[in-house]
């Protein structure tokens, strides 16, 4: 991602070789902070607390806390611990445990001396094969966008994006934000509606900071304007990031997806997914059979901001007393999904469903 021009990723392993420095995303878009990770359990922490977010890197913080407890204590019995403590922060994301997995796999074999040393060389192999699976994941989109530019030469493809699916959340490009980004560098004029995304705003305070400081053009809107937006007819894409795709095409994503899945199908706008393959769980079937993660109800009744001496502030915005729920996640059904824009390709659902007939997946 660029951060004030300059590449960086958002998780980074210290020159001490063990503790990894993660860009602190509770803290924007008002201001730019680091924080030190240097043990399993402070890793935990980041995961739940949201110091960290987005499948690809809550994924890759955990697997980096499995590899901080191997160094104290590389016995099996801390590794099922450490391994259960760490996939119960996030249920509902299946990259976590899978690249809990694969730490696990790369070290269950070995003598518990060099299980430390081969936790976190994996580690480093699943960031930059996710930061090649990013830009992978933009080829698979651009086309898209390209179709419509040419049919309308001039004018900015609008596309629209719910939640934080960006650089942010992964090593490279992000997911959903990948092929805007890739249009954006090759010229082709791009637009983007940003949903704000409550509870949390990742949308109008973490989508909306990456895509400024890529120079994406872009409209911060309420969650509830996108319907309007694509009856007008100015809504050409929509692309949403994915926490888990189940066998039969189900895509699990922040609530509010399922929403404007409806929408699109509603006018006619296509509406696709944009995942690493490994988002895709066939041993689950179906959207209804996963765990939906219910976080504090402080998410829902308060909210972050800056006053204006430029200083946070959380405020009250719900009835005093009044109860409040807050599931993380909605269930957006396959019948409403266009097409699955993956580093594999763009396929449809018979082609994951194809895949997972014949075992093709690697975790």
């Amino acid at each position: 991602m660029i951060i004030d021009g300059k590449e960086t990723r958002p998780l980074i392993l210290n020159a001490d070789g063990f503790s990894i420095r993660v860009l602190d995303q509770r803290q924007l878009p008002w201001a730019i902070e680091w924080a030190d990770i240097a043990d399993a359990e402070t890793a935990a922490l980041a995961i739940r607390q949201m110091w960290v977010r987005g499948a690809p890197m809550l994924a890759v913080t955990g697997a980096y806390g499995l590899c901080m407890a191997l160094r104290l204590d590389a016995s099996d019995a801390n590794l099922a611990r450490t391994y259960d403590m760490l996939f119960r922060t996030r249920p509902t994301a299946v990259n976590l445990q899978g690249a809990l997995n694969a730490i696990v796999a790369a070290v269950k074999p070995l003598p518990p001396e060099l299980r430390a040393a081969a936790g976190y060389a994996r580690a480093a192999e699943l960031c930059d094969a996710d930061a090649r699976d990013c830009e992978a994941i933009g080829r698979s989109g651009l086309p898209l966008i390209e179709a419509i530019a040419k049919q309308r030469p001039g004018k900015p493809v609008n596309v629209l994006t719910h939640c934080n699916a960006g650089a942010l959340a992964t090593f490279a490009y992000g997911t959903a934000t990948a092929p805007i980004y890739l249009a954006h560098e090759a010229g082709i004029p791009v637009h983007v509606w940003v949903d704000e995304t409550r509870p949390r705003n990742q949308g109008a305070s973490l989508t909306a900071f990456e895509l400024s400081q890529h120079g994406v053009p872009h409209t911060i809107i309420a969650d509830n304007a996108g319907g309007l937006l694509m009856q007008r007819g100015e809504v050409d894409l929509c692309f949403v990031g994915v926490d888990r795709v189940t066998r039969n095409g189900d895509a699990i994503n922040k609530v509010g997806t399922y929403l404007k899945a409806l929408a699109a199908h509603d006018t006619g706008v296509p509406f696709y997914v944009a995942m690493p393959f490994t988002s895709f769980d066939p041993l689950t079937a179906t959207g209804a059979d996963v765990e939906i993660e219910e976080r504090s109800a402080e998410e829902v009744t308060h909210i972050l901001g800056v006053d204006g001496a430029g200083q946070r502030q959380t405020i009250r915005i719900a009835n005093p007393g009044s109860a409040a729920a807050n599931p993380a996640f909605d269930v957006t059904p396959a019948r409403l999904v266009t097409g699955y824009l993956t580093e594999r390709g763009s396929l449809t659902l018979g082609d994951l469903q194809r895949r997972a007939a014949i075992g093709h997946i690697d975790r």
